[in-house]
């Protein structure tokens, strides 16, 4: 390894953090607080000095670290960042300070474990966005259970045990099929009887049309229950209901863009026959999950999973321009990722603060809250506008640009998608109209406070960023463009004829170009 060691010390800080907040005694919850918040802004102070350093123009992968780790396995240690995962890198690095500050409000038990859980978290996302080697990315793929997990069991509400448990048997029946395809890859890219688990390697197999169609399903199974795709997606309200504040804005922010991530960086270009087939099909899905999850949301009474079945609906958008495969689509479902990151963050934020006045997280329970917490009212506003998508904010870029690249291809199933977003902004602004405006139903509503300078300090970066990506937006598309380009010409360079033949002819490509902001 040459060079300064950035995505090292981005990735195990974290980690060496939540080491030393488990030698320190638990007594005293201030110190360790700090400390925990002082460890997580390292790597966010990293990533904003990566982020600046890194070349827009350059497509391939960049501070790129790599050691040898296991040679007898083929293993090595390889981490790199392009333009996919850096803006996820960089989206982690910021949700993880802000639920920790957060935490100083609502987690008043076991508070040592808790900061100690939240940064081995962080360690486990920030690996395994910058992972290239497929033995490394599992470590951190599993590593991320662990923690989250336990933040469901141990923090999480009333049936926080089923929560948890439901959460591990999904995930492990989609991790256990990916090693297992993971491993077969690494027997078949061997040289001189060892293992390779290289990224690289991996692209330059030649398999068959059989081995691609397996090794798909393996990878897309367990990516699929992580986005959660329709019809894989039960765990999740479950999850999102039970976890503490904390770990639904880390859940909704990062663990589910693992799902939508994963596809991008390995399903897709590594086994691009079986994509040209399956394509279609999962549109399909993707299609359904918009529709189903904007619906449910639609009749829930409950806040939390109101936000968990839209995060359902707004993932579809994202899956649905993953497997367009046109620049525009991709690009567009990239920057869907970061953007439902910060919107739907900013929603379990504020739920959160909410619930720690009232108890209670029921529509019916709330009314007027516009004249009792005015503060509190706008911030939610402008969260609800940024996921409905009201242009000018984040979420409008993403699905423009969405619908826009995958129309061509799929023109009726993209016509029904485009009702996920009437759908969004109607049990949205139907949810915000009962809950803030009306008369004050309940007593213990005119005894609220509103937010204070903590809370402020939590949700306003948030905020400002939904503003900052609906209004400039070319920046990011400009590092995101030569990442998603590259990814799209390795799908279509290794793509077969017959497999080409037998997938529905992609539309003429709409290329993003640098600087163009829609």
């Amino acid at each position: 390894m040459t060079g300064f060691p950035l995505l090292t010390l981005i990735v195990f800080t974290p980690l060496a953090g939540a080491l030393m907040l488990a030698l320190l005694p638990r007594e005293h919850d201030a110190g360790l607080r700090r400390a925990a918040l002082v460890f997580s802004l390292v790597p966010l102070a990293l990533s904003l000095w990566m982020l600046g350093r890194f070349d827009p123009a350059d497509a391939g992968f960049q501070f790129v670290e790599r050691a040898s780790w296991i040679p007898a396995w083929g293993v090595t240690y390889n981490f790199g960042v392009d333009g996919v995962s850096l803006f996820l890198v960089v989206l982690t690095a910021l949700l993880t300070p802000i639920v920790l500050l957060d935490a100083w409000g609502n987690i008043h038990r076991r508070v040592k474990e808790y900061l100690v859980l939240m940064l081995l978290l962080e360690t486990g996302m920030m690996g395994a966005l910058v992972a290239l080697d497929l033995f490394l990315f599992y470590v951190f793929w599993e590593v991320m259970l662990v923690p989250m997990v336990l933040l469901i069991g141990v923090w999480g509400g009333p049936k926080r045990i089923y929560a948890a448990v439901k959460f591990v048997l999904f995930t492990m029946a989609g991790s256990l099929p990916m090693l297992v395809a993971i491993v077969y890859l690494a027997w078949r890219a061997k040289t001189g009887g060892t293992l390779v688990f290289d990224y690289e390697r991996f692209l330059a197999l030649g398999l068959s049309g059989r081995e691609q169609v397996l090794c798909f399903v393996a990878f897309a199974l367990a990516f699929a229950i992580k986005v959660p795709l329709f019809p894989f997606h039960t765990w999740l309200p479950d999850a999102h209901t039970e976890a503490p504040t904390g770990g639904s804005v880390i859940l909704a922010g990062v663990l589910l863009k693992m799902g939508t991530y994963g596809f991008l960086r390995f399903a897709l270009p590594l086994f691009p026959d079986a994509v040209a087939a399956m394509a279609p099909a999962i549109a399909g899905l993707a299609v359904v999950g918009i529709v189903y999850g904007a619906l449910v949301a639609t009749v829930q009474p409950d806040l939390k999973r109101l936000v968990a079945y839209s995060s359902v609906s707004h993932l579809g958008f994202v899956m649905l321009g993953l497997v367009a495969l046109t620049p525009t689509a991709v690009v567009g479902s990239v920057y869907q990722m970061i953007s439902h990151g910060l919107s739907t963050g900013a929603l379990f934020l504020l739920v959160g603060m909410i619930y720690e006045r009232r108890h209670t997280r029921m529509i019916s329970e709330f009314g007027g809250l516009w004249s009792v917490v005015p503060v509190f009212s706008v911030c939610l506003l402008l969260a609800m506008l940024a996921s409905a998508g009201l242009p000018g904010l984040n979420g409008f870029v993403g699905e423009f640009l969405i619908l826009l690249g995958a129309f061509g291809r799929w023109p009726w199933a993209t016509a029904v998608a485009t009702s996920g977003v009437v759908l969004g902004a109607l049990y949205l602004l139907w949810m915000y109209e009962r809950t803030i405006f009306g008369p004050v139903t309940h007593e213990e509503t005119r005894r609220l406070k509103d937010i204070g300078p903590r809370e402020l300090a939590v949700i306003t970066p948030v905020l400002a960023l939904c503003f900052v990506m609906g209004l400039y937006p070319a920046p990011i598309l400009r590092r995101i463009e030569p990442a998603v380009a590259r990814t799209i010409a390795t799908v279509q360079r290794r793509t077969t004829p017959a497999a080409v033949a037998t997938a529905q002819a992609p539309a003429p490509m709409l290329p993003v170009a640098a600087g163009w902001q829609p």
